[in-house]
């Protein structure tokens, strides 16, 4: 593991293993600790198969320890690509979330994680003296992807769009109109079907 001391005690971490994401918090003094972790595509490796590519993220992990527990924020930047839901393109996205763990320190942690009901609540046990932030990592990188991908209405036409698949949509918009007014056609019917016959 490459660690990089600076002034501010903020580590700057390079992936360089499998313990790179493991912070020996026993060793740390109470207070706050920062950690920065460069995250490319070649993280994803031991997952399956990610609907995005060219991940260049920069993950900001704040610990703050305390007695019996510790504070983690996430704070999550960077871009990525994936593919538009309008036209189908490759689509660079943006990158910016934060969130937060509260990681308590038990004699029972399997039993206390099953039972506890705030997914932002981890339980880990006393003895231990390393916690790994892979996991979480990797989780708020995907949680920070919205769930409707395409650019907004101002940017359509765009330099990443699809001109072809957007003039195709547009072509088949009267269509949808003409039903639209093939339906309000029958609506005046309405006032005769309680007249007597």
């Amino acid at each position: 593991m490459k660690t990089l001391l600076l002034p501010t005690f903020l580590q700057r971490v390079i992936m360089s293993g499998k313990r790179t994401f493991e912070i020996a918090f026993v060793g740390l003094k109470p207070g706050i600790h920062e950690y920065v972790y460069d995250i490319t595509d070649k993280f994803f490796a031991g997952y399956d198969q990610q609907d995005f590519t060219n991940c260049i993220a920069n993950i900001k992990l704040q610990l703050e320890k305390n007695t019996g527990f510790m504070r983690l924020h996430f704070e999550i930047g960077g871009s990525l690509n994936l593919n538009c839901d309008r036209c189908g393109n490759n689509l660079p996205m943006q990158l910016f979330e934060d969130f937060n763990i509260m990681v308590k320190l038990v004699d029972n942690p399997e039993e206390m994680n099953t039972t506890e009901e705030d997914p932002d609540v981890y339980y880990i046990g006393k003895m231990e003296s390393h916690l790994n932030v892979a996991e979480w990592i990797f989780e708020f990188i995907n949680l920070s992807i919205p769930m409707q991908r395409m650019c907004s209405e101002e940017e359509m036409g765009g330099p990443h769009c699809n001109q072809e698949v957007l003039q195709k949509l547009r072509d088949m918009k009267p269509s949808v109109e003409v039903k639209k007014e093939t339906g309000n056609m029958w609506k005046g019917l309405e006032q005769f079907k309680d007249l007597p016959s």
